[in-house]
């Protein structure tokens, strides 16, 4: 007899992701590593989403804005969200295919740009859960700081999931061809600071 497997099979089967997901609010965790905000990086994100100001793309036209570096575009804060989250489904609201998680609604709250050079610490919040519409709604709370413990950014976001039920094999496709993935004529040639001072040619 395995009892003990019999056990362990039939929690797993009995495990209800929304009470789950329900009894986790106010759960808080901080991301183990920082995100360190890197020049090219930044050029990269701003291609991506053809975003052409040129405090994004050239250091000179920055500081004549009064900042020191290249600021980041404000959804650059997307790429350390998606790390952030990542681990509130993989280890604390457990139960849900990520397939079937649409996010509708964010909200941000910039307390300052993100600048390059930035090392980027998230603390994540489950903020509230509720079901309607056939879904669970869950809203997280994250809370972006720099070196020193400066704040930058305060966000919200609300997530719809669905636990359970089959996955359509065609989504990937279609969340493929969704994805920008060209890159803007537009874009503009980036150079270095001028008071860089040029390679030495021997």
């Amino acid at each position: 007899m395995n009892t003990g497997t019999d056990e362990a099979v039939q929690a797993v089967e009995n495990f209800d992701p929304a009470a789950h997901a329900a009894s986790m609010v106010g759960h808080h965790y901080r991301v183990d590593d920082y995100y360190e905000v890197g020049r090219e990086k930044v050029r990269e994100y701003a291609r991506a989403v053809q975003d052409y100001h040129p405090v994004h793309w050239d250091e000179d036209l920055a500081q004549e804005y009064g900042y020191d570096g290249l600021l980041a575009p404000l959804t650059f804060i997307s790429l350390v969200g998606i790390l952030a989250q990542r681990k509130l489904f993989e280890q604390i609201v457990t139960g849900y295919d990520l397939s079937q998680i649409l996010q509708t609604d964010q909200i941000l709250e910039f307390h300052r740009p993100i600048k390059v050079g930035d090392q980027l610490v998230c603390d994540v919040y489950l903020h509230s859960f509720r079901q309607a519409f056939g879904g669970d709604i869950i809203v997280t709370k994250n809370i972006v700081t720099a070196q020193n413990d400066e704040l930058v950014l305060t966000t919200y976001t609300t997530l719809i999931g669905r636990s359970g039920g089959d996955i359509d094999p065609n989504l990937n496709d279609v969340v493929r061809n969704v994805l920008m993935h060209g890159i803007g004529e537009d874009a503009p040639d980036h150079r270095p600071r001028a008071n860089v001072p040029a390679p030495v040619v021997a």
